[in-house]
């Protein structure tokens, strides 16, 4: 990100919902994430109230970056918006020196 250029906040959990509309559209991905997160398509609607499970699903995109630019692509977020909301959900990871 370039200095002094503002990113605009997104919600997470709006993020989360944009990325299971993606993979519902992109049924190898989807079942990729069900297979790594051990959900069946039938727990679907009840995990999405879980931000535990929005935090999954962003944490999903994170972890592969072409998944991440192919997500970023059809849904209009940046990258930079996805990591944010990804951090905001996931809380610091041991690289980070905060924990």
């Amino acid at each position: 990100m370039q200095p002094g250029l503002k990113l605009e906040t997104v919600d997470p959990s709006e993020i989360a919902v944009a990325i299971l509309g993606w993979l519902a559209n992109e049924p190898d991905m989807l079942s990729r994430f069900l297979a790594l997160s051990g959900l069946g398509p039938h727990d679907l609607r009840s995990a999405m109230q879980d931000v535990g499970f929005h935090a999954g699903l962003l944490d999903f995109v994170m972890q592969h970056e072409p998944s991440l630019i192919a997500f970023c692509e059809v849904s209009g977020y940046k990258p930079e918006q996805v990591a944010a909301a990804w951090n905001r959900l996931s809380g610091p990871g041991l690289d980070s020196g905060q924990y």
